[in-house]
């Protein structure tokens, strides 16, 4: 498939090049609330707002960097700190059951996966040396979810 295998046992802090793949702006159709997305970004921003005249603008946004951008202007629901991480989760999930996302997720090996980022967001990544990379969290779970699972299915 993809040569990533060299990275089993190593840190990959970016999600950029061979690695475009792990950012949520990387085209992959998820749904959420039975409408399906182009991005997880797209999805996620959607879920900000319960408003679903914002949600179409969301939807209608041409790229994940726009939907982004009219996210952070979007009438936060009530509950929205308590449930993003659990949102994220899902929308995440739903993205590397496209199969061939799967397989590049596993080849990541045993690598910490580290949403470094240079525009500030300490919350979902790392931005000079600071973070709670929650992204980058999700990711090393549901890789080794997808791990144990391919382990049953073998046994």
């Amino acid at each position: 498939m993809t040569d990533l295998k060299e990275d089993k046992l190593k840190i990959i802090s970016e999600f950029q090049g061979k690695y475009r793949f792990l950012s949520n702006f990387w085209p992959a159709k998820v749904t959420l609330d039975n409408i399906e997305y182009p991005s997880v970004e797209h999805a996620y921003q959607a879920a900000k707002t319960l408003d679903k005249s914002y949600r179409q603008k969301i939807f209608n946004c041409k790229s994940p960097g726009e939907a982004k951008r009219l996210g952070k202007r979007s009438p936060l629901r009530e509950d929205w700190e308590e449930v993003k991480i659990s949102i994220m989760t899902e929308l995440l999930t739903q993205k590397f059951s496209h199969k061939h996302l799967e397989l590049l997720l596993l080849e990541t090996g045993e690598a910490d996966l580290i949403e470094g980022n240079t525009w500030g967001d300490i919350y979902w990544g790392v931005c000079r040396g600071t973070g709670k990379n929650y992204l980058g969290k999700i990711l090393v779970t549901l890789r080794e979810t997808l791990k144990n699972k391919r382990k049953k299915e073998d046994d």
